[in-house]
């Protein structure tokens, strides 16, 4: 079955950075576009970049652009997304996605705080 595994969360200060990880399973994770989204307290969720299934187009939310970047590696079946110059509205459940699918993994949470 599909798994997605979400890691690398954690308390940040602003300014700081953060890496996080998605493990993927259960599908061609090569063939297939990959996003993360967040959902932030009390909000919907956003999605916030995608990558093509081989890594040569990015797409991104106009908060993130130029902070975030999303970056994949089909072989190791990962997909990841650096986060810089992270700022407190940053703060949200990260979660990743094969575009266009209903799966979920259970999200990794990001806090900006000082």
């Amino acid at each position: 079955q599909v798994q997605l595994v979400e890691s690398g969360g954690g308390l940040v200060q602003p300014g700081g950075s953060l890496r996080l990880s998605c493990a993927a399973s259960g599908f061609t994770f090569s063939s297939l576009a990959m996003s993360w989204y967040r959902r932030a307290p009390g909000k919907a969720r956003e999605l916030v970049a995608i990558i093509n299934s081989v890594g040569g187009t990015t797409r991104y939310v106009d908060s993130v652009r130029g902070r975030f970047t999303i970056s994949r590696d089909n072989a190791e079946k990962m997909l990841y997304l650096q986060m810089n110059s992270l700022k407190p509205e940053d703060t949200a459940v990260y979660y990743c996605n094969p575009v266009g699918s209903a799966y979920w993994g259970q999200g990794t949470q990001v806090t900006v705080s000082s």
